[in-house]
């Protein structure tokens, strides 16, 4: 027997991908935990230390250094998120029992330890050094950041020019260059906030742009477009018309911004994901499938 799709809150319909440059937070209940994911021995030997880690346990040959925290429930819960395993439990449930469930989700648990750790690799190198020659993504293309303090720049302004004739070492294609107005001692913190200020202005005259084409294909009218920072939440769409896009989707291509427009959009005649929903994504956004895949595997540049 099919089973329905689930049932969405139709005030607030948003797409929710948890993108490469952020943490991922996932908690579940022992009783209700998948079985093991992943095979221990796939794993090389590695340690995984919480740095408020109170407890270690050895799980299929890894040392595993989890925090515990006794908290009011009925039962136990793990969350792994870039710092490690913690644990809540009730405080009458014993450290043998905790450690039992440990071992019996193992498999879960150093998958997610695993992915954590790698992601963690991934976000350290995406770490911007905001200096003059940094690059960053934009609009899926690779954008020079130079201080220029020339009167055609104006203060902590921005100007983007055109394509240049050099070529970058990896793929070949044809830089363009930012130029803000800022000397060349200026500050790391001050190159991220013009940069981050470009971006979003960007962001919101695209996604603009975006949203009344596809408004016009999906016969629909949205009331407001505002920019979010969020960094797990792409879009969002209100049955009231209000759409909410992050501006961070200014770093992919215009395939992956189209794709979560439409999504946001098609809400506006679908308040749920349902197959129906689905197909009036397709109708404007064929490979949709393919598309949204670039919001899970893309590493994004992180500003902190």
């Amino acid at each position: 027997m099919a089973r329905s799709p689930r049932r969405l809150d139709p005030a607030q319909l948003s797409l929710f991908v948890a993108p490469e440059s952020t943490a991922m937070r996932t908690d579940t209940v022992v009783t209700d935990a998948p079985a093991a994911m992943v095979d221990n021995e796939a794993l090389s030997p590695a340690v995984f230390l919480h740095p408020q880690g109170s407890r270690e346990i050895v799980l299929g040959g890894h040392t595993v250094g989890y925090a515990l925290k006794r908290v009011r429930r009925r039962s136990i819960g793990f969350i792994v998120g870039t710092d490690g395993l913690s644990v809540n439990a009730p405080s009458w449930v014993g450290v043998r029992d905790i450690e039992s469930a440990l071992r019996e989700k193992s498999g879960w648990i150093l998958g997610k330890l695993h992915e954590q750790q790698q992601r963690g690799r991934r976000l350290q190198s995406a770490r911007v050094d905001w200096r003059d020659g940094v690059t960053i993504p934009f609009l899926g293309q690779t954008v020079v950041v130079v201080l220029d303090s020339r009167a055609g720049v104006t203060l902590s302004g921005a100007v983007l020019d055109a394509v240049s004739g050099d070529v970058s070492e990896a793929g070949g294609a044809a830089l363009r260059r930012l130029h803000i107005g800022l000397p060349p001692g200026a500050m790391p913190e001050q190159i991220r906030d013009v940069v981050q200020s470009w971006l979003q202005r960007q962001a919101k005259r695209v996604f603009a742009e975006r949203c009344d084409a596809f408004a016009a294909q999906l016969g629909v009218s949205y009331r407001r477009l505002s920019l979010s920072s969020a960094q797990t939440r792409w879009g969002s769409a209100s049955a009231d018309g209000s759409i909410r896009l992050s501006w961070r989707l200014i770093h992919f291509g215009l395939p992956t911004i189209d794709y979560v427009v439409a999504h946001e959009l098609a809400h506006l005649r679908e308040m749920n994901h349902s197959p129906r929903f689905w197909d009036v994504v397709r109708s404007v956004v064929p490979d949709f499938e393919r598309t949204r895949r670039t919001l899970k595997t893309d590493v994004l540049p992180v500003f902190g």
